[in-house]
């Protein structure tokens, strides 16, 4: 049965109500709703109840957090890893080991954040945007604290977890950092992008979107959006001002499967020079859509592997997460690394994972192991660029020293960032 296609629906902007203001002492922190005292920080690999949103659909803005009642924990080291714990409530805070390479790594902290945390993104003040379940949560990254849980506007139903559970899934920054584009499935219909003003910690706007909005991008020039829209075989290109939207089908193999196809767009990234939409196909097809006219051409690619999450280094190498066989001719896990030109060397992953992030000088990439599916593990495979050779990394032994390092950290962790 086809998936069917998102309406071309005139999206509608929806003003939530100013910020409430605090009142100092202990009564005020008594009555302010899901609010409850002591740190947010908790040990890695626990879990707690986060501060309960408002009702999905309200026009409650972001409920703040209480200040710890213990002395701030040491400053967060730059280039420390974070990540989504979408097994748990929590993100954790994973030292990259000596030199970012994984070697006596290890979880730091992990923060509570709310149900099922997806995907996440930095800005440059340190603060961490969060999808979740319940909404947007702001957590402090430097102090290693929940600042805030931003409720949706769209209504989600109940706040369950899972790989089809309603909520935030992909997640930008503008590149000016004033607002934050989150991108909400709504089980069984189309999803959502809600606008977050990063001052304010409001929602400001919501425009439709496809079904499931797996990730969302932002242009170059901040002006349009991006949502990448799994179970509509499609990317919505949002307005940044107006929040008019257009639909562009992203569909290589067709639509034929519906809402049962394996066959779906997952991750993008956009091209800074040209402005185009980079989206991978199991392993045989990048579709590179461009977006003022909304045409696709196809290169070929050589994993041969279910692909989900996708970054790009920053002289332009295309990193993509191979997730494993969807057929019994597929090959295993992956970390496609191709270069500009196209050519790509493979490096074998141990077991399905799900997103990636580079590091700053484009010489290591962190994988997650989380997996929206069964198979995920608890930890980040750590792959050292700089030292793989030119050869297709398939063909390497097992017993080679430049095989990918495993570190735990997490719980089934998916969106991952470095600080």
């Amino acid at each position: 049965m086809r998936a069917a296609r998102p309406t071309a629906a005139r999206p509608t902007r929806v003003r939530a109500a100013p910020v409430r203001r605090l009142v100092l002492g202990f009564l005020a922190a008594a009555v302010l709703a899901g609010c409850t005292s002591g740190p947010t920080e908790a040990a890695p690999g626990t879990t707690g109840t986060p501060n309960a949103p408002a009702a999905s659909g309200s026009t409650a803005t972001a409920t703040p957090d209480p200040a710890p009642s213990r002395g701030a924990p040491t400053p967060t080291p730059e280039g420390t890893l974070l990540v989504a714990d979408f097994g748990s409530d929590t993100v954790t805070f994973v030292d990259p080991g000596q030199g970012g390479s994984g070697r006596n790594g290890g979880a730091i902290a992990s923060v509570e954040v709310g149900t099922a945390p997806y995907g996440l993104v930095v800005g440059e003040d340190g603060r961490a945007w969060v999808a979740t379940a319940e909404g947007v949560a702001v957590v402090d990254t430097r102090r290693r604290t929940r600042l805030a849980l931003i409720p949706y506007e769209t209504e989600t139903g109940p706040v369950t977890t899972g790989e089809y559970r309603g909520g935030g899934m992909g997640i930008a920054l503008a590149p000016d950092g004033r607002h934050v584009y989150v991108g909400v499935n709504v089980p069984g219909g189309n999803g959502t992008l809600e606008v977050v003003d990063t001052a304010t910690r409001e929602v400001t706007g919501v425009a439709g979107v496809g079904r499931r909005p797996f990730d969302v991008d932002v242009s170059p020039d901040g002006r349009e959006v991006y949502a990448t829209n799994h179970d509509s075989f499609d990317v919505t290109a949002v307005d940044a001002d107006t929040l008019g939207t257009r639909r562009m089908e992203v569909a290589p193999y067709g639509t034929e499967g519906g809402l049962g196809s394996w066959l779906k767009p997952h991750y993008a990234v956009v091209r800074p020079q040209d402005g185009r939409l980079l989206l991978p196909f199991e392993g045989e097809r990048l579709a590179v859509l461009d977006p003022r006219d909304g045409t696709v051409t196809i290169e070929p690619m050589t994993a041969d592997t279910h692909q989900h999450g996708a970054a790009l280094a920053p002289d332009g190498t295309l990193l993509v997460v191979g997730t494993g066989p969807i057929g019994s001719a597929d090959e295993g896990p992956s970390l496609t690394v191709r270069a500009p030109d196209g050519e790509e060397r493979i490096v074998p992953l141990e077991g399905p994972h799900e997103d990636v992030a580079v590091s700053a000088d484009g010489n290591t990439a962190y994988v997650t192991g989380g997996f929206t599916r069964d198979g995920y593990w608890n930890g980040i495979t750590v792959v050292e660029l700089d030292k793989l050779d030119n050869a297709d990394a398939r063909a390497r032994p097992n017993g080679e020293k430049n095989k990918p390092i495993r570190l735990a950290a997490g719980n089934r962790p998916l969106g991952i960032a470095i600080l």
